[in-house]
């Protein structure tokens, strides 16, 4: 079991993809199947969080020039740098964030609220210590971008879960935060996303977060564990 590939990627897979997005995988078979996302915004394209692979490039284009380059959690630095490099801008860091930064070796811009001109704004999370991170929510076009607290494919789903919070979230669930966003679409720093009725999925998952945590623990809290062990690395 590979929990993140960290060897050159040979292939990517495409996993999310709407008139304004597209979201892939580097390392498909790796178990934690991290997550990039590039967004059309008004400005130009977004690249959230992304790993480099061959063919990136290409689905990057198809969308526009690229606007800059976002660091949404403290242990996504993944590949900022040198997409930064290649597009020439710089690396957008929430100021909630406090590892990341010195994981990044480029020009770096440190803001809160709004994302550049992309219509996104920041909502910086810190549920613990050890653990920042900052979701994007556009309510123009309802796309809301979870880094790592949540998510569908790789999450822990119970019951009839369609998006699960990760383990230690479901003891404090973003709900105050995330009151009264109404999102058409979500999208993941792991795994894809969901674009089905995605609000009533959200509204789900936070009601029932704390009540499903003993059969989210019998059912993964060992793998949900070994994810986390492995992105301190």
């Amino acid at each position: 079991m590979t929990i993140y590939d960290r060897d050159e990627p040979d292939d990517v897979e495409v996993i999310d993809r709407w008139t304004d997005g597209v979201g892939w995988v580097a390392h498909p078979d790796e178990d934690g199947r991290r997550a990039s996302h590039a967004l059309r915004g008004e400005d130009g394209v977004w690249l959230l969080d992304p790993i480099d692979a061959p063919g990136v490039d290409d689905l990057i284009d198809d969308l526009g020039a690229v606007a800059g380059v976002a660091t949404l959690s403290d242990y996504h630095a993944r590949d900022a740098d040198a997409f930064a490099a290649r597009y020439g801008v710089p690396v957008h860091v929430p100021s909630v964030l406090d590892r990341a930064p010195n994981r990044i070796d480029t020009e770096i811009e440190r803001f809160e609220g709004s994302l550049g001109n992309s219509g996104f704004e920041a909502l910086g999370h810190a549920p613990f210590p050890g653990w920042s991170e900052a979701f994007l929510h556009r309510p123009a076009d309802g796309t809301l971008y979870a880094p790592d607290a949540m998510a569908a494919e790789k999450g822990t789903r119970v019951g009839d879960e369609r998006i699960a919070l990760y383990l230690l979230l479901r003891l404090a669930p973003p709900r105050d935060l995330l009151d009264g966003v109404d999102p058409q679409r979500v999208l993941f720093g792991h795994g894809a996303g969901v674009f089905e009725n995605a609000g009533t999925a959200l509204d789900h998952a936070l009601a029932n977060a704390r009540r499903n945590f003993p059969r989210a623990f019998v059912t993964g809290g060992w793998t949900e564990l070994k994810l986390a062990m492995a992105a301190f690395r």
